[in-house]
């Protein structure tokens, strides 16, 4: 901790948080579910078989930021993202990871986590892959809507374009 009782750490430059922009609509991006405080969204950066990244609605730039009463809502919606995957796409593995301050590569300022189905060959894939299209990350959100968990579904909405309960 710093002097000022803020984190250390050096967060990304960012003018605009890209992902404050997908989340209040002003970019195109896939919502799978949003709650009160945590969404869900599939990752047009798709390094897992099924990549989803896991934020705080309410712009929070690190994990050392993150305020004590979301960290459990947090972790509910990172376990039901292992779920969903589990439940769509049967993977051997889920991999999840966090990061931290550009030294830990965090590339945006907004606290993230991401989970993603493992590959065929193990593990997931860190080198460069393709930004894929919306309407191939709606595609991944269409199959992955019917294993989303509903434990909480006074809080939890799926998108409408990927429920097919809604009317």
């Amino acid at each position: 901790m710093s002097d000022t009782g803020e984190p250390a750490i050096e967060l990304p430059d960012e003018d605009r948080c890209a992902f404050c922009d997908y989340l209040t609509g002003r970019r195109p991006y896939t919502v799978l579910w949003r709650e009160n405080r945590v969404a869900t969204l599939v990752t047009r950066e798709q390094r897992g078989i099924a990549h989803l990244l896991i934020l705080p609605v309410e712009h929070v730039p690190s994990l050392l930021h993150l305020p004590d009463e979301d960290a459990e809502r947090m972790m509910i919606a990172v376990r039901d993202a292992g779920l969903t995957i589990d439940g769509a796409y049967e993977r051997p593995g889920i991999a999840v990871w966090q990061n931290n301050g550009v030294a830990a590569h965090q590339a945006i300022p907004h606290l993230h986590f991401h989970v993603a189905g493992t590959l065929p060959s193990g593990g997931t894939d860190f080198g460069t892959v393709p930004e894929l299209p919306v309407e191939e990350t709606d595609a991944i959100a269409r199959r992955l809507a019917p294993f989303v968990p509903d434990r909480r579904s006074s809080q939890r909405r799926l998108d409408t374009r990927f429920d097919n309960t809604a009317t």
